[in-house]
């Protein structure tokens, strides 16, 4: 996003995290409202045009967007929504990408305050472990030509009584409503998201063989120093590592496994 945009993001994250600090909101409820927004705005182009005309005064577009909302949404909705609006806007799209992320942050914030919000994170890695490894599975998911229920109900019977309702939530939004992005950028998206809800950074861990309690602790106190944030770590097990680890921060790659090793070896013996 561009200047105005990241802006305009920036007030209506602050907004977001001002009505779920009380506890009478519903951050579920929320999440359900601003997920059905994000899908108008997906659908009419013309709407969210009209929205984030900066030819128009923000109080205007307010006024639009809240004789629109009002009645099939929650006051706490078309409150957001009308403060959005208001904002400026580098381009329309940036608008329904930011009601999306807001949808999904209010469901996290949901999970965060049942005490759920590690057990979300761990769910959306190893979902997307899952997908990674079953090329059937990833195929019945992005299907353009699969109806939105059809792929619902398939997330139902894979996620339903196994996984936190907020995982199952927003998982399901970014199957059914994909929005041009692959399956693979929305689960990271996801998973960040679910990070800086708890203001940590990822770190994707690759093994050999499974971390004991008091090496998980030690590498997330060293990745903690190193990044000075807290540190979220997803383990992962991969027997054709042959010993070490890697580790992913991000872009950044920390790669200590013996396999990588002897791949160097071999590079320079060939150079």
């Amino acid at each position: 996003m561009n200047g105005a945009s990241r802006e305009a993001l920036a007030a209506a994250r602050e907004s977001l995290d001002a009505l779920t600090d009380n506890t009478s909101v519903d951050a579920a409820k929320l999440a359900e409202e601003l997920a059905a927004v994000t899908a108008l705005l997906q659908r009419e182009v013309s709407l969210r045009r009209v929205l984030t005309d900066p030819s128009q005064p923000g109080e205007a577009r307010a006024e639009l967007a809240g004789r629109l909302l009002r009645g099939q949404v929650g006051g706490e909705t078309v409150d957001l929504i009308s403060g959005m609006v208001r904002s400026r806007w580098s381009q329309s799209r940036d608008l329904v990408d930011s009601v999306e992320e807001l949808a999904n942050t209010a469901d996290l914030t949901a999970a965060q305050s049942s005490g759920d919000l590690d057990d979300v994170e761990d769910e959306l890695f190893r979902f997307g472990r899952i997908v990674a490894s079953d090329q059937e599975l990833r195929a019945a998911l992005t299907n353009r030509s699969a109806s939105a229920s059809a792929k619902a109900q398939l997330l139902r019977s894979l996620l339903g009584g196994k996984a936190r309702p907020a995982t199952e939530r927003v998982i399901t939004r970014l199957v059914t409503q994909p929005r041009g992005r692959s399956l693979e950028e929305g689960l990271e998206s996801l998973s960040k998201l679910a990070a800086d809800r708890r203001e940590r950074m990822v770190a994707v861990v690759v093994s050999a063989v499974p971390l004991s309690d008091r090496q998980k602790q030690r590498l997330g106190a060293a990745l903690a120093k190193i990044y000075g944030r807290p540190m979220h770590l997803n383990l992962d097990v991969d027997p054709t590592v042959l010993g070490g680890i890697a580790v992913r921060v991000g872009d950044e790659v920390i790669d200590g496994t013996i396999s990588e090793r002897l791949e160097e070896a071999t590079r320079r013996m060939a150079g």
